[in-house]
């Protein structure tokens, strides 16, 4: 379970670094200028880069908010979901430990259990022969007195 968390936080990561990168790319690809354009909107052939009007960068900056706005919900609820499943992964783990504990518990019950059962059986054991031996020292006693 650790190593999907672990799997969850590297995805994440790597979102949140191609979503910089095409952020990026995006705005070195193109150059923009706030002032309006000086020469037509063609292609100069000297230089190759297109000169953008006031109004295509507006609707390029935009374009370019809402593609953020939506990386961000989408990297908030990939965050929202690791945190999630840590949370399920971490519940897991206690549940675990909580088994393992009362299997545990049980095991040591049912040996304490078997410990008097067998101290009991030899406690009479120890009474039945101390009798027999006492018995037989009495017996031998009397026997030698009489003699």
């Amino acid at each position: 379970m650790r190593l999907n968390m672990l799997k969850n936080k590297w995805r994440l990561r790597r979102y949140v670094k191609i979503t910089a990168a095409v952020l990026l790319m995006t705005f070195l690809r193109y150059p923009m200028y706030a002032e309006p354009p000086t020469e037509p909107l063609t292609i100069s052939s000297e230089s190759g880069m297109r000169y953008y009007s006031d109004s295509e960068i507006e609707l390029l900056i935009e374009d370019l908010t809402e593609a953020a706005l939506e990386a961000i919900e989408q990297a908030a609820a990939e965050a929202a979901r690791a945190a999630y499943l840590e949370g399920v992964e971490r519940e897991a783990e206690v549940l675990r430990e909580t088994a393992r504990h009362q299997a545990e518990a049980l095991r040591f019950r049912n040996e304490a259990e078997q410990l008097r059962r067998a101290g009991i059986r030899n406690g009479i054991l120890i009474g039945v022969l101390s009798f027999i031996g006492g018995v037989l020292i009495g017996v031998t006693g009397t026997l030698i007195i009489i003699r």
